[in-house]
């Protein structure tokens, strides 16, 4: 698939980050249990039962019954007996054979004794014995001492699960960072002088909170930072907890979940326990939207009501605290719209600070920061790199240096140059590229086509942004790329620039058309952008004549992502709405391939140039594409050459 690739205007990531600071030696971990520890409990349930059998009571002989018993003793045959209290005899026969037996306690027993004492029997009584005290003890207790042996194994086998304990699950686990740990300042952030200004209001008042005590004001008690992903919002925070030389307590929305009832709840509560006992302190959440998310209504039950149970902890304990103590709260989230209003509303959360992508001198500076401790040649420019990245983050900034610094390694050198910087940006924008992805011969010749009817498009409108670069090398899904970079970065985009826009997303296509006569599938990312710009136009920019100045956007930022399934599902307008929102995009996708192939047509001797010198170079730079048109001008057969601006009738 032929994609015409432009620099996006969002990407994900952190932001520029120095080295992190030193931390503190760990604890020694704990030595590993034993082997014969883990037998321990069950030995010692073996030796109680063998305790208790071998101190019950023994049987001694045979077994007679009380009529045998009987007929031995008429026959003399009986020598001694013992009699218990409970009617037990033992006792022994004249050839010398041990026996037992039971009296009937129903019959009277005083024939017996004097049967026995006619056959000269030596008769003996006793007592009778259920065991030792000590067996009958162990009867009695074994089943409380194996409970209490199970519960202490199973605290032994928790506290290696849980690291600590069940007594730890409802403690915070958040790292603390003392006073004289935080070593990243406020210069070590590179840019974002705004956000450090109205953010250091927050280490003023903890330096000096007598100050705003003598003039009547207060502090705040939280700031919450939004931003796209990677934009250094945690560094910042950092920053401030090191600028203001205090405790920084930081801990993650998602360590405040865990499976049981009531721990989360009870981790807010640990987590500001200890932010009081090292006051003044910056308590620090990060990924707040973990926790902190909307709560619903009666019909969510189960996980959510436990997460409800957290967030209103957290709100009672931003209220709870005294104002004087010096403890502020920062928080750092990318959905913003998720949070719960009582949240964001002033006395909790009175601060709002956005932390948006960086621009041009940003970037430069972000470049700078990363570029520390690496070897550079002398054609390498931060606020050329910094130009060719729009739209890049700290964290995309620091991934673009580590890719030129593996790419020059992976040339077998040490210096990274402007052509590794380059290189290492076109695999983050477009992928890995693909040297054993062969194409056709009449393939390369139609993904030159397609590339250079962008190109040409590109530097024929007044509008686009200046052509950089332009290769037919596949790249990750991409057979070829036309890369375009900014003059300026830009805030607002005029109509004419969009327009534009559209014209040269649908310059390839027209340059198949042109030169084909028909068009192919490696349009279709083309389309698809080009359908998505066009429906934003007249859905929110108000841009169609046909629908009018009525705007239907979301208004919420997405920083993870675009629009969000419920939102599609539920669009704030009518499907007769809908219906003219097709049509006109429609009619502005098809008025922009129209003017593309009308300004290709005129200058159709530099479209062939180009193809060619795509085809034999692979590679070409803006600057051949201007050369290309001063060249070639365009064709003169009594029409007027296409409209390089804004077409009047799309207005």
């Amino acid at each position: 698939m032929i994609t015409s690739v432009r620099l996006p205007g969002r990407h994900s990531s952190r932001s520029a980050k120095p080295g992190p600071p030193h931390e503190p030696p760990r604890p020694p971990a704990p030595s590993p249990t034993p082997f014969w520890a883990r037998w321990l409990l069950p030995l010692a349930t073996l030796v109680l039962l063998l305790v208790v059998l071998t101190r019950t009571p023994s049987q001694h002989g045979a077994s007679l019954s009380y009529s045998d018993f009987v007929g031995k003793v008429g026959g003399g045959q009986v020598k001694t007996v013992d009699i218990n209290d409970k009617g037990a005899i033992k006792g022994s026969l004249e050839n010398g054979t041990k026996f037992t037996t039971r009296i009937p306690t129903a019959l009277d027993n005083s024939r017996l004794e004097q049967q026995l004492r006619s056959k000269k029997v030596e008769i003996t009584a006793s007592r009778s014995s259920s065991g030792s005290p000590l067996g009958t003890l162990l009867v009695l207790f074994l089943p409380l001492l194996l409970i209490v042996a199970l519960f202490v194994w199973a605290r032994r086998q928790a506290a290696r699960t849980l690291g600590g304990g069940l007594s730890a699950i409802g403690r915070a686990r958040a790292k603390i960072i003392e006073t004289e740990r935080p070593t990243t300042r406020f210069e070590d952030v590179a840019g974002y002088e705004g956000v450090k200004q109205e953010i250091s209001e927050i280490v003023d008042f903890l330096r000096h909170p007598e100050r705003y005590a003598i003039a009547g004001a207060k502090g705040p008690r939280g700031v919450i930072m939004v931003g796209p992903p990677g934009t250094g919002k945690t560094l910042i925070a950092r920053a401030v907890a090191g600028e203001a030389e205090v405790p920084f307590l930081s801990v993650t929305g998602s360590a405040f979940v865990e499976m049981f009832v009531g721990v989360g709840a009870s981790r807010v509560r640990d987590l500001f326990a200890e932010a009081r006992k090292r006051a003044p302190s910056i308590v620090f959440i990060d990924e707040i939207d973990a926790v902190g998310s909307r709560r619903g209504g009666a019909s969510r039950v189960g996980g959510n009501d436990e997460r409800e149970q957290t967030l209103n902890q957290l709100l009672a304990e931003m209220d709870g605290f005294d104002q004087a103590s010096g403890i502020v709260v920062l928080a750092a989230t990318n959905r913003p719209e998720t949070l719960d209003p009582a949240l964001l509303r002033p006395g909790r959360f009175d601060r709002h600070v956005t932390v948006p992508l960086p621009n041009q001198g940003e970037r430069a500076a972000i470049l700078a920061v990363h570029g520390r401790g690496k070897t550079l040649a002398p054609d390498v420019d931060w606020y050329v790199v910094a130009r060719a990245t729009p739209g890049f983050s700290g964290a995309d900034l620091a991934n673009l240096v580590n890719e030129a610094a593996i790419n020059a390694v992976r040339a077998g050198g040490a210096v990274i140059d402007a052509q590794d910087l380059d290189e290492a940006r076109d695999r983050l924008l477009l992928g890995r590229r693909e040297s054993t992805n062969a194409l056709l011969p009449e393939e390369r010749h139609s993904v030159a086509v397609h590339e250079s009817g962008h190109a040409l498009v590109a530097a024929l409108c007044e509008h686009a942004d200046p052509v950089a670069k332009v290769t037919i090398l596949p790249s990750g899904p991409a057979l070829g790329a036309t890369e375009q970079l900014p003059e300026a970065e830009r805030h607002l985009y005029s109509e004419s620039y969009l327009i534009d826009s559209l014209t040269v997303r649908l310059g390839g296509r027209a340059a198949e058309l042109v030169v084909f006569g028909e068009g192919s599938t490696g349009a279709a990312d083309d389309l698809a952008g080009a359908t998505q710009i066009a429906a934003r136009m007249i859905r929110e920019f108000g841009l169609s004549p046909a629908l009018g100045p009525v705007g239907y956007g979301s208004g919420a930022p997405h920083y993870l992502g675009g629009e969000s399934p419920e939102e599609a599902l539920q669009r704030p307008y009518s499907e007769q709405t809908q219906r003219i929102v097709d049509e006109e995009t429609g009619r502005l996708v098809r008025q922009a391939e129209k003017r593309a192939v009308d300004l290709l047509r005129d200058h159709r001797a530099a479209l062939d140039t180009l193809a060619g010198l795509l085809t034999t170079r692979e590679t070409v730079d803006g600057s051949v594409v201007l050369d290309v048109l001063r060249q070639q001008p365009p064709r003169q057969d009594g029409h007027p050459p296409a409209a390089a601006g804004k077409p009047t009738s799309s207005s």
